[in-house]
């Protein structure tokens, strides 16, 4: 897994987003370059499309949702849809698997200021859906607490 470098995270807010709010429905578009190893996240209420390259589908699209009365971190992640084959939907898997720890690093750190209004929310549960036509591949995984991945790069003085 590649180390997160804050540094090479560009975050960015979309129109009606602030640090703050909203809380329920606030989306992140996670991109990269493979050139650079820069991180482009976007955060608002709709999903920045335009970021995304539709040809190689590698990026982390995110929101906080309410599920059972708690609001939880639901991602997904694009697999195949059948343009790739079975071994390479495998490799992209695989990848996303391995990165996933970097994406969800990069999202929490970009949008730390949100945790210092929303504590709580430090403690909520995510599950990413890795979507795919083979099955062993279409999954929802846990992946722990916000809490752990900023734990990750700092003790937690939001306030940084």
């Amino acid at each position: 897994m590649t180390k997160f470098n804050a540094s090479k995270l560009c975050t960015q807010f979309l129109p009606s987003t602030t640090e703050c709010m909203p809380v329920k429905g606030r989306k992140y578009t996670l991109t990269h370059s493979d050139a650079t190893g820069e991180l482009f996240l976007s955060i608002g209420t709709q999903y920045n499309l335009s970021a995304i390259n539709f040809k190689i589908r590698d990026e982390v699209l995110a929101e906080w949702i309410e599920h059972n009365g708690q609001l939880i971190f639901k991602g997904k992640v694009y697999v195949s849809g059948g343009e790739f084959d079975e071994h390479s939907s495998k490799q992209r898997f695989m990848i996303f698997q391995r990165e996933m720890k970097l994406a969800l690093t990069a999202i929490f750190y970009g949008d730390r200021k949100f945790f210092s209004c929303f504590p709580q929310l430090l403690n909520s549960s995510i599950f990413i859906q890795f979507e795919s036509i083979y099955p062993q591949y279409n999954q929802v995984l846990y992946f722990g607490s916000p809490r752990q991945y900023l734990d990750s790069i700092f003790s937690l003085d939001l306030n940084k």
